[in-house]
């Protein structure tokens, strides 16, 4: 795949400038080893596990208010591991990280209708190995839709000139969200496409600073 964390390094950089102990996560991609289910996910967790090694080392950084950011398929990881790390707590780094909040930048939220819109012309299918009649659990553990409540305070960040994933699967999450009990907002941008996010200078990444400023102290993970 074209796309990895590289595209974050500029949104990364100034959020570090602003005060966030920022960690830029990359994963398993489609088409690389052992990528999409379950070995994209487990990087997912990974990487925050990670962060524990890190204070053990030394590293100042406050693992009590862990916010996750990501963009597209990685704002679908991003919730998902704020869900995932809700309920497989196991004791040891686990217990050590405290995901408070969680955000997505125009995410693939709801996974069976991204298979239904046949979004990235077919990777949802690529990446959890069916269609959702053919990989019901996976799609049931996977989907941040289907995974409702969170239980995290989460922000939602999409423009309505999204071409690649339409503002509709945002507008959905959100209000399902909502009548699961979640606390999330969402912020729909005139004029904004798929890729504004990676832009510091962008509105979209203005929305996210600001939220971020209102809701979030200490880390973040990207």
């Amino acid at each position: 795949m074209p796309y990895g964390r590289d595209q974050m390094t500029s949104i990364a950089q100034d959020l570090a400038r602003r005060g966030f102990a920022v960690w830029n996560l990359e994963y398993r991609r489609l088409g690389a080893s052992a990528g999409g289910w379950p070995g994209t996910f487990h990087d997912a967790i990974a990487g925050i596990e990670h962060l524990a090694s890190l204070v053990s080392a030394g590293i100042d950084l406050d693992l009590d208010h862990i916010t996750i950011v990501g963009h597209s398929a990685g704002g679908q990881l991003a919730l998902w591991s704020a869900a995932r790390k809700r309920s497989d707590r196991k004791g040891g780094a686990t217990e050590r990280i405290q995901i408070r909040a969680a955000v997505g930048l125009a995410p693939v939220a709801d996974l069976v209708r991204a298979y239904e819109l046949s979004l990235g012309g077919g990777a949802v299918a690529e990446l959890l190995g069916g269609a959702p009649t053919d990989q019901a659990a996976r799609y049931q553990a996977a989907s941040p839709r289907a995974m409702l409540p969170l239980d995290v305070l989460q922000l939602v960040i999409h423009g309505t000139a999204d071409d690649v994933v339409p503002v509709e699967i945002a507008r959905s999450y959100t209000q399902a969200a909502r009548t699961a009990g979640d606390r999330i907002e969402l912020v729909e941008l005139s004029d904004t496409g798929h890729m504004d996010y990676l832009d510091p200078s962008s509105a979209a990444h203005a929305a996210l600073c600001d939220w971020l400023a209102r809701n979030s102290s200490g880390s973040s993970c990207m």
